[in-house]
C-alpha cells in the first residue's frame, strides 16, 4: 500500500495544452490585468537594452552615447585587472550560494511546520510575522541593525558591557559580517519563500497523507516520501531563478547594512556596490556598463545550463 502511495506522490503534474485564440478571448480580463506589468517590463527592461553599447565606449556625458569614443573591450579589461574584481566576484558567489542553500532549506522547514498548525488564526499570525519584514526597505533595516551594532549606544555592546566584556566596533571587524549579512538576509527574505512552499504544500492531496497514515507511515516518513517529492517542481523553479541571479546581489543589503564602511569592504563588497562606487567616485559609466553586461550574460548562461541539466533528468520539472 505504501509503495502505491509513494508512486502517486512522485507522479508528475500533467501540463495543460497551449493557448489558442478561444482561450485568450475567454480570459481577456486576465490579460488586461497583466498589461500594466507587461508594459513596465518592456519600458524599463527591454527598451534600455540598447544602452549596453556604453560598455564598449569611453562614455562622456557631454558627448552622449553615440558621440563618445569607441574603446572596445577596454572597460572589461579594466574591471578584470583591478584588485577589486576577485573580491567582489568571490563575495557575490559565496554569499548567494549560502543564501540559496540555507534559504531554501529553512523555508521548506518553516513551511512544513506551518502546514501542521491546525489553528488558522495562529497560522495567520506566524505568516504575518515572517512576511512583514519582506516589505521593509533596506534603509529601515539598516537603522534597525545600527540600533543593535552601534559602538556607543548599541544593544549588543550594552549587553557585552553588562557581562563584563569590552565593546566591539562591529563596523571595523570584518570577521563578524558574513554572519550579520546572512542573518539580516534570512530575517527579511525568508518569509517570501516560506509562503511559496506553504502554498505548494497546501495543494498536496490530503488523501495521500491519510492513506500513508493508515498504512503505518510515520509523520517524518510522510514528509520525506510525500511532502518533499510533491514540492520538487517549486524547489527546482526557485533554484533555477536563484542560480540565474547568483551574480546579482541585493545592493541594499550590502551597502546599507554595513553603512558603507571601508574597513569591512573585503567581506561586504559585491558587484553592485563596486559598480555604484565606480559611478559615483570615478564617474566611469563605461566600466559600470561593462560590469552590468557581464552580470546579465553570466546570469542568462547559468539559467540555460541549469535548466538544461534539470531537463535532462526530469523534463517535466524544467522551467522551459
Amino acid at each position: 500500500m505504501l509503495e502505491h502511495i509513494l508512486k502517486r506522490a512522485k507522479q508528475p503534474v500533467k501540463k495543460k495544452g497551449s493557448l489558442n485564440g478561444a482561450s485568450i478571448t475567454d480570459q481577456r480580463q486576465w490579460f488586461l490585468l497583466t498589461l500594466p506589468a507587461l508594459l513596465m517590463v518592456i519600458i524599463f527592461k527591454y527598451i534600455p537594452i540598447f544602452g549596453v553599447i556604453i560598455a564598449f565606449k569611453d562614455y562622456r556625458y557631454d558627448s552622449g552615447i553615440f558621440g563618445s569614443s569607441w574603446v572596445g573591450l577596454d572597460n572589461f579589461k579594466f574591471f578584470f585587472m583591478s584588485m577589486d574584481a576577485k573580491i567582489v566576484i568571490r563575495n557575490a558567489l559565496c554569499y548567494n550560494l549560502l543564501f540559496i542553500i540555507t534559504g531554501q532549506a529553512i523555508a521548506i522547514f518553516l513551511a512544513i511546520l506551518l502546514s501542521n498548525i491546525r489553528n488558522k488564526g495562529l497560522v495567520s499570525v506566524f505568516q504575518n510575522a515572517m512576511f512583514q519584514p519582506f516589505f521593509l526597505s533596506w534603509v529601515v533595516v539598516a537603522y534597525v541593525s545600527l540600533m543593535f551594532l552601534s559602538y556607543q549606544d548599541g544593544i549588543l555592546n550594552g549587553l557585552l558591557v553588562k557581562l563584563g566584556h569590552e565593546r566591539i566596533s562591529w563596523y571595523d571587524e570584518p570577521k563578524y559580517w558574513p554572519f550579520i549579512l546572512w542573518f539580516f538576509q534570512m530575517w527579511k527574505g525568508i518569509g517570501y519563500n516560506t509562503l511559496l512552499y506553504f502554498v505548494a504544500i497546501l495543494n498536496i492531496d490530503e488523501s495521500l497523507y491519510e492513506s500513508a497514515k493508515l498504512d503505518g507511515c510515520s509523520t517524518l516518513r510522510s514528509y520525506r516520501y510525500i511532502t518533499v517529492p510533491m514540492i520538487v517542481p517549486t524547489i527546482i523553479i526557485l533554484l533555477i531563478m536563484g542560480i540565474g541571479a547568483i551574480f546579482n546581489s541585493d545592493f541594499g543589503l550590502f551597502y546599507q547594512i554595513p553603512q558603507n564602511s571601508g574597513a569591512i569592504r573585503s567581506v561586504t563588497d559585491v558587484i553592485e556596490t563596486y559598480t555604484f562606487r565606480t559611478l559615483t567616485s570615478a564617474g566611469s559609466a563605461g566600466v559600470a556598463g561593462a560590469v552590468g553586461l557581464i552580470q546579465s550574460a553570466v546570469g542568462l548562461i547559468l539559467v540555460i545550463i541549469t535548466n538544461a541539466a534539470v531537463k535532462k533528468f526530469s523534463s517535466e520539472n524544467a522551467l522551459f
